[in-house]
Protein backbone atom coordinates (compact mmCIF):
# COMPACT_ATOMS: atom_id res chain seq x y z
CA UNK A 1 0.00 0.00 0.00
CA UNK A 2 2.99 2.46 0.76
CA UNK A 3 4.42 1.41 -2.27
CA UNK A 4 1.21 1.98 -4.12
CA UNK A 5 1.16 5.93 -2.74
CA UNK A 6 4.36 6.61 -3.10
CA UNK A 7 3.88 6.15 -6.90
CA UNK A 8 0.66 7.53 -6.90
CA UNK A 9 2.03 10.50 -5.37
CA UNK A 10 4.46 10.66 -8.23
CA UNK A 11 2.42 10.43 -10.85
CA UNK A 12 -0.10 12.96 -9.98
CA UNK A 13 2.96 15.32 -8.73
CA UNK A 14 4.31 14.83 -12.48
CA UNK A 15 0.57 15.51 -13.96
CA UNK A 16 -0.37 18.47 -12.08
CA UNK A 17 3.16 20.12 -12.67
CA UNK A 18 2.95 19.37 -15.76
CA UNK A 19 -0.67 20.87 -16.53
CA UNK A 20 -0.13 24.07 -14.37
CA UNK A 21 2.76 24.88 -15.92
CA UNK A 22 1.17 25.11 -19.20
CA UNK A 23 -1.31 27.38 -17.54
CA UNK A 24 1.46 29.62 -15.81
CA UNK A 25 3.85 30.08 -18.97
CA UNK A 26 0.90 30.90 -21.33
CA UNK A 27 -0.11 33.26 -18.79
CA UNK A 28 3.13 35.13 -18.48
CA UNK A 29 3.57 34.85 -22.58
CA UNK A 30 0.54 36.18 -22.87
CA UNK A 31 1.58 39.58 -20.19
CA UNK A 32 -0.66 38.11 -17.20
CA UNK A 33 0.72 38.36 -13.84
CA UNK A 34 0.92 35.41 -11.77
CA UNK A 35 0.92 35.71 -8.11
CA UNK A 36 0.78 32.00 -7.12
CA UNK A 37 1.95 28.54 -8.55
CA UNK A 38 1.11 25.33 -6.77
CA UNK A 39 1.07 22.07 -6.34
CA UNK A 40 -1.84 20.16 -4.51
CA UNK A 41 -4.47 22.50 -2.47
CA UNK A 42 -4.56 22.98 1.51
CA UNK A 43 -2.19 24.37 3.77
CA UNK A 44 1.35 25.24 2.13
CA UNK A 45 4.17 23.09 3.74
CA UNK A 46 6.67 25.41 1.58
CA UNK A 47 6.57 27.93 -0.42
CA UNK A 48 9.33 30.59 -1.72
CA UNK A 49 8.59 33.79 -3.90
CA UNK A 50 10.39 34.57 -7.23
CA UNK A 51 9.68 38.33 -8.50
CA UNK A 52 5.42 38.31 -8.26
CA UNK A 53 5.17 34.53 -8.28
CA UNK A 54 5.01 32.18 -4.66
CA UNK A 55 5.71 28.96 -5.86
CA UNK A 56 4.14 26.41 -3.55
CA UNK A 57 4.15 22.86 -1.96
CA UNK A 58 0.63 22.21 -0.39
CA UNK A 59 -0.58 19.83 1.84
CA UNK A 60 -3.19 17.55 -0.39
CA UNK A 61 -1.17 16.53 -3.33
CA UNK A 62 -4.70 15.74 -5.37
CA UNK A 63 -4.22 18.88 -8.12
CA UNK A 64 -2.96 22.31 -8.21
CA UNK A 65 -3.68 25.65 -8.98
CA UNK A 66 -2.03 28.99 -10.40
CA UNK A 67 -3.37 31.94 -8.83
CA UNK A 68 -3.16 34.96 -11.92
CA UNK A 69 -3.93 38.64 -11.26
CA UNK A 70 -7.03 39.96 -11.86
CA UNK A 71 -8.43 36.40 -12.74
CA UNK A 72 -12.25 37.14 -10.98
CA UNK A 73 -13.99 40.14 -12.48
CA UNK A 74 -14.04 41.65 -8.66
CA UNK A 75 -10.29 41.49 -8.42
CA UNK A 76 -9.36 43.29 -11.49
CA UNK A 77 -11.37 45.89 -11.09
CA UNK A 78 -9.95 46.56 -7.94
CA UNK A 79 -6.49 46.88 -9.17
CA UNK A 80 -4.85 49.73 -9.58
CA UNK A 81 -4.60 51.21 -13.21
CA UNK A 82 -0.63 50.76 -12.82
CA UNK A 83 -1.28 46.76 -12.65
CA UNK A 84 -4.20 46.74 -15.38
CA UNK A 85 -1.34 45.15 -17.80
CA UNK A 86 -1.17 42.36 -15.24
CA UNK A 87 -5.03 41.48 -15.31
CA UNK A 88 -6.48 38.08 -16.72
CA UNK A 89 -9.59 39.75 -16.91
CA UNK A 90 -8.53 42.84 -19.18
CA UNK A 91 -6.69 40.47 -22.22
CA UNK A 92 -8.59 39.17 -24.96
CA UNK A 93 -10.74 36.76 -25.09
CA UNK A 94 -8.59 34.61 -27.21
CA UNK A 95 -5.53 35.34 -24.89
CA UNK A 96 -7.31 34.11 -21.90
CA UNK A 97 -8.89 31.08 -24.33
CA UNK A 98 -4.95 30.29 -24.83
CA UNK A 99 -4.52 30.29 -20.98
CA UNK A 100 -7.27 28.22 -19.95
CA UNK A 101 -6.33 25.93 -22.65
CA UNK A 102 -2.97 25.58 -22.33
CA UNK A 103 -3.20 22.90 -18.97
CA UNK A 104 -4.87 20.14 -21.20
CA UNK A 105 -2.79 20.87 -24.16
CA UNK A 106 0.65 20.55 -21.99
CA UNK A 107 -0.83 17.14 -20.98
CA UNK A 108 -1.14 15.84 -24.36
CA UNK A 109 2.38 17.12 -24.57
CA UNK A 110 3.43 15.15 -22.25
CA UNK A 111 2.54 11.96 -23.54
CA UNK A 112 3.89 12.80 -26.84
CA UNK A 113 6.87 13.63 -24.92
CA UNK A 114 7.01 10.40 -23.49
CA UNK A 115 6.24 8.00 -26.54
CA UNK A 116 8.63 9.36 -28.27
CA UNK A 117 11.49 9.09 -25.82
CA UNK A 118 10.35 5.50 -25.29
CA UNK A 119 10.31 4.66 -29.27
CA UNK A 120 13.81 6.35 -29.17
CA UNK A 121 15.24 4.53 -26.25
CA UNK A 122 13.33 0.68 -26.97
CA UNK A 123 12.45 1.14 -30.59
CA UNK A 124 9.10 -1.65 -31.21
CA UNK A 125 8.60 -5.22 -30.73
CA UNK A 126 6.58 -6.41 -33.57
CA UNK A 127 5.04 -9.46 -34.90
CA UNK A 128 6.81 -11.84 -37.57
CA UNK A 129 4.74 -11.71 -41.08
CA UNK A 130 4.81 -15.73 -41.02
CA UNK A 131 1.81 -17.69 -40.85
CA UNK A 132 1.74 -20.01 -37.69
CA UNK A 133 -1.95 -21.51 -38.33
CA UNK A 134 -4.40 -21.20 -41.29
CA UNK A 135 -7.80 -21.82 -40.22
CA UNK A 136 -10.13 -23.66 -41.88
CA UNK A 137 -12.82 -23.12 -43.86
CA UNK A 138 -10.93 -19.50 -44.49
CA UNK A 139 -9.87 -17.52 -47.39
CA UNK A 140 -6.31 -17.80 -46.99
CA UNK A 141 -6.90 -22.17 -46.86
CA UNK A 142 -8.73 -21.60 -49.99
CA UNK A 143 -6.23 -19.22 -51.91
CA UNK A 144 -3.37 -22.19 -50.42
CA UNK A 145 -1.36 -20.41 -47.65
CA UNK A 146 0.35 -23.03 -45.38
CA UNK A 147 1.76 -22.89 -42.30
CA UNK A 148 5.03 -21.61 -42.05
CA UNK A 149 4.28 -19.01 -44.99
CA UNK A 150 6.15 -15.36 -44.89
CA UNK A 151 3.98 -12.92 -45.95
CA UNK A 152 6.49 -10.25 -48.10
CA UNK A 153 3.79 -8.28 -50.28
CA UNK A 154 0.02 -7.22 -50.46
CA UNK A 155 -1.32 -5.44 -53.07
CA UNK A 156 1.86 -4.05 -54.20
CA UNK A 157 2.82 -2.77 -50.78
CA UNK A 158 5.73 -4.09 -48.55
CA UNK A 159 5.31 -6.07 -45.59
CA UNK A 160 7.16 -5.84 -42.26
CA UNK A 161 5.06 -6.90 -39.25
CA UNK A 162 1.87 -9.09 -38.82
CA UNK A 163 0.72 -5.65 -37.72
CA UNK A 164 0.82 -4.35 -41.37
CA UNK A 165 -1.23 -7.76 -42.57
CA UNK A 166 -3.93 -6.99 -40.20
CA UNK A 167 -4.25 -3.49 -41.44
CA UNK A 168 -3.85 -4.07 -45.04
CA UNK A 169 -7.11 -6.74 -44.20
CA UNK A 170 -9.17 -4.73 -42.43
CA UNK A 171 -9.14 -1.80 -45.17
CA UNK A 172 -9.29 -4.38 -48.20
CA UNK A 173 -13.16 -3.87 -47.95
CA UNK A 174 -13.63 -7.49 -49.29
CA UNK A 175 -11.66 -6.88 -52.72
CA UNK A 176 -9.32 -9.30 -53.64
CA UNK A 177 -5.88 -9.24 -52.55
CA UNK A 178 -2.89 -10.15 -54.25
CA UNK A 179 -0.16 -11.94 -51.85
CA UNK A 180 3.09 -12.44 -52.37
CA UNK A 181 4.65 -15.26 -50.24
CA UNK A 182 7.85 -17.06 -48.93
CA UNK A 183 7.84 -20.92 -49.01
CA UNK A 184 10.46 -22.75 -48.56
CA UNK A 185 12.90 -20.20 -50.40
CA UNK A 186 10.86 -19.58 -53.44
CA UNK A 187 8.22 -16.59 -53.62
CA UNK A 188 5.20 -17.74 -54.67
CA UNK A 189 1.93 -15.30 -55.67
CA UNK A 190 -2.24 -16.29 -54.20
CA UNK A 191 -5.05 -14.14 -54.77
CA UNK A 192 -7.11 -14.20 -51.60
CA UNK A 193 -10.19 -12.43 -51.31
CA UNK A 194 -10.94 -11.61 -47.48
CA UNK A 195 -14.31 -12.49 -45.60
CA UNK A 196 -16.41 -10.60 -43.37
CA UNK A 197 -16.36 -11.96 -39.46
CA UNK A 198 -17.98 -11.35 -36.37
CA UNK A 199 -15.85 -9.86 -33.43
CA UNK A 200 -15.93 -8.41 -30.58
CA UNK A 201 -14.04 -4.33 -30.25
CA UNK A 202 -12.55 -3.84 -26.85
CA UNK A 203 -15.72 -2.38 -25.48
CA UNK A 204 -17.44 -5.56 -26.23
CA UNK A 205 -19.75 -4.94 -28.70
CA UNK A 206 -20.45 -6.82 -31.85
CA UNK A 207 -18.49 -5.46 -34.92
CA UNK A 208 -17.76 -6.54 -38.31
CA UNK A 209 -14.44 -7.34 -39.55
CA UNK A 210 -12.15 -8.36 -42.85
CA UNK A 211 -10.11 -11.50 -42.08
CA UNK A 212 -8.01 -13.75 -44.04
CA UNK A 213 -8.32 -16.38 -41.39
CA UNK A 214 -4.55 -16.43 -40.42
CA UNK A 215 -2.59 -16.69 -37.20
CA UNK A 216 0.44 -15.28 -36.73
CA UNK A 217 3.53 -17.30 -35.38
CA UNK A 218 3.93 -15.53 -31.67
CA UNK A 219 7.11 -14.62 -32.24
CA UNK A 220 8.30 -11.09 -32.52
CA UNK A 221 11.52 -8.70 -33.78
CA UNK A 222 12.82 -5.55 -32.24
CA UNK A 223 12.91 -2.69 -34.33
CA UNK A 224 14.66 0.27 -33.55
CA UNK A 225 12.91 3.88 -34.82
CA UNK A 226 14.71 6.66 -36.38
CA UNK A 227 13.84 10.41 -34.04
CA UNK A 228 10.98 11.20 -37.14
CA UNK A 229 9.73 7.71 -36.92
CA UNK A 230 9.47 7.94 -33.25
CA UNK A 231 8.17 11.44 -33.62
CA UNK A 232 5.48 10.43 -35.94
CA UNK A 233 4.41 7.18 -33.39
CA UNK A 234 4.54 9.05 -30.62
CA UNK A 235 1.94 11.83 -32.01
CA UNK A 236 -0.25 8.48 -33.48
CA UNK A 237 -0.30 6.90 -30.55
CA UNK A 238 -1.56 9.79 -28.53
CA UNK A 239 -4.11 10.72 -30.75
CA UNK A 240 -5.52 7.58 -30.65
CA UNK A 241 -5.33 7.49 -26.96
CA UNK A 242 -7.56 10.46 -27.18
CA UNK A 243 -10.01 9.21 -29.71
CA UNK A 244 -10.62 6.15 -27.57
CA UNK A 245 -10.50 7.63 -23.83
CA UNK A 246 -13.35 9.96 -26.09
CA UNK A 247 -15.44 7.13 -27.56
CA UNK A 248 -15.44 5.59 -23.88
CA UNK A 249 -17.15 8.22 -22.15
CA UNK A 250 -19.26 8.85 -24.78
CA UNK A 251 -19.99 5.05 -25.22
CA UNK A 252 -20.27 5.23 -21.16
CA UNK A 253 -23.17 8.11 -21.53
CA UNK A 254 -25.13 6.29 -24.16
CA UNK A 255 -25.37 3.36 -21.55
CA UNK A 256 -23.15 0.82 -24.31
CA UNK A 257 -20.25 0.65 -21.67
CA UNK A 258 -21.22 0.56 -17.78
CA UNK A 259 -20.18 3.57 -15.54
CA UNK A 260 -19.00 0.86 -12.88
CA UNK A 261 -15.75 0.95 -15.14
CA UNK A 262 -14.41 4.80 -13.71
CA UNK A 263 -12.28 4.35 -11.42
CA UNK A 264 -10.31 7.20 -9.20
CA UNK A 265 -7.94 7.83 -6.96
CA UNK A 266 -7.95 4.67 -5.20
CA UNK A 267 -7.49 2.62 -8.67
CA UNK A 268 -5.28 5.40 -9.73
CA UNK A 269 -2.55 4.34 -6.90
CA UNK A 270 -3.09 0.58 -7.42
CA UNK A 271 -2.50 0.57 -10.95
CA UNK A 272 0.64 3.06 -10.14
CA UNK A 273 1.79 0.67 -7.78
CA UNK A 274 1.72 -2.42 -10.19
CA UNK A 275 3.29 -0.70 -13.32
CA UNK A 276 5.91 0.77 -11.09
CA UNK A 277 6.48 -2.39 -10.03
CA UNK A 278 7.06 -4.02 -13.43
CA UNK A 279 9.39 -1.52 -14.72
CA UNK A 280 10.38 1.82 -15.06
CA UNK A 281 8.98 1.95 -18.97
CA UNK A 282 5.65 0.62 -17.94
CA UNK A 283 5.27 3.46 -15.35
CA UNK A 284 6.12 6.22 -17.47
CA UNK A 285 4.02 4.85 -20.11
CA UNK A 286 0.54 4.99 -17.34
CA UNK A 287 2.03 8.32 -16.63
CA UNK A 288 1.37 9.19 -20.58
CA UNK A 289 -2.35 7.18 -20.65
CA UNK A 290 -3.43 9.35 -17.37
CA UNK A 291 -1.87 12.57 -18.51
CA UNK A 292 -4.16 11.90 -21.51
CA UNK A 293 -7.46 11.31 -19.34
CA UNK A 294 -6.32 14.63 -17.25
CA UNK A 295 -6.75 16.78 -20.60
CA UNK A 296 -9.51 15.54 -21.63
CA UNK A 297 -11.18 15.71 -18.25
CA UNK A 298 -10.18 19.11 -17.96
CA UNK A 299 -11.53 19.91 -21.42
CA UNK A 300 -15.35 18.98 -20.16
CA UNK A 301 -17.36 21.92 -20.48
CA UNK A 302 -17.93 21.91 -16.85
CA UNK A 303 -17.20 25.31 -15.21
CA UNK A 304 -15.05 24.62 -12.22
CA UNK A 305 -13.01 23.22 -15.07
CA UNK A 306 -10.95 24.10 -17.76
CA UNK A 307 -13.56 23.46 -20.35
CA UNK A 308 -15.82 25.40 -18.37
CA UNK A 309 -13.88 28.63 -18.44
CA UNK A 310 -13.52 27.91 -22.58
CA UNK A 311 -17.55 27.66 -22.16
CA UNK A 312 -18.18 31.01 -20.91
CA UNK A 313 -15.65 32.54 -23.01
CA UNK A 314 -17.14 31.16 -26.29
CA UNK A 315 -20.46 32.75 -25.23
CA UNK A 316 -18.31 35.78 -24.63
CA UNK A 317 -16.95 35.86 -27.92
CA UNK A 318 -19.82 35.52 -29.54
CA UNK A 319 -21.95 37.63 -27.45
CA UNK A 320 -19.33 40.24 -27.66
CA UNK A 321 -19.50 40.81 -23.25
CA UNK A 322 -18.45 38.48 -20.25
CA UNK A 323 -21.21 36.63 -18.88
CA UNK A 324 -22.80 38.23 -16.13
CA UNK A 325 -21.54 37.42 -12.36
CA UNK A 326 -25.01 35.87 -11.12
CA UNK A 327 -25.03 33.43 -13.85
CA UNK A 328 -21.10 32.94 -13.57
CA UNK A 329 -21.53 31.82 -10.01
CA UNK A 330 -24.58 29.33 -10.27
CA UNK A 331 -23.11 27.41 -13.64
CA UNK A 332 -19.75 27.58 -11.27
CA UNK A 333 -22.29 26.16 -8.20
CA UNK A 334 -23.51 23.78 -10.45
CA UNK A 335 -20.48 22.56 -11.96
CA UNK A 336 -19.01 22.13 -8.07
CA UNK A 337 -21.66 20.40 -7.34
CA UNK A 338 -22.06 18.00 -10.41
CA UNK A 339 -17.82 17.37 -10.08
CA UNK A 340 -18.32 16.85 -6.54
CA UNK A 341 -20.77 14.00 -7.29
CA UNK A 342 -18.41 12.41 -9.53
CA UNK A 343 -15.97 11.93 -7.11
CA UNK A 344 -17.96 10.42 -4.92
CA UNK A 345 -18.81 8.49 -7.27
CA UNK A 346 -15.62 7.34 -8.78
CA UNK A 347 -14.89 6.90 -4.86
CA UNK A 348 -17.39 4.58 -4.01
CA UNK A 349 -16.40 2.29 -6.97
CA UNK A 350 -12.85 2.10 -6.22
CA UNK A 351 -13.64 1.20 -2.50
CA UNK A 352 -16.31 -1.76 -3.78
CA UNK A 353 -13.76 -3.23 -5.81
CA UNK A 354 -11.60 -3.06 -3.02
CA UNK A 355 -13.49 -4.78 -0.74
CA UNK A 356 -14.89 -7.09 -3.50
CA UNK A 357 -10.75 -8.47 -4.92
CA UNK A 358 -11.12 -6.54 -8.24
CA UNK A 359 -8.14 -4.01 -7.57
Amino acid sequence: MGYSLFAFIIVIGVLVFVHELGHFLVARACGVGVEVFSLGFGPKLFKIKRGMTEYCISAIPLGGYVKMTGEEPGAAQALDEKDRHLSFTHKRVGQRALIAAAGPAFNFFLAIVIFYFLYQISGVYMGLPQVGQVMDDSAAMAAGIKKGDVIKDIDNTPVHSFEDISQIVSKSEGKPLAVLVEREGEIRSFTITPRIREDKNLFGETVNRFVIGIIGTGETFHRPLNPVEAGIRAVSDTYGMVKLTILSVVKMFTGAVSADNLGGPIMIAKMAGDQAKAGFENFVWFIALISVNLGIINLFPIPVLDGGHLLFLSIEAVKGSPVSTQVRERMVQFGAVLLMTLIIYVFYNDIVKLFNGGL
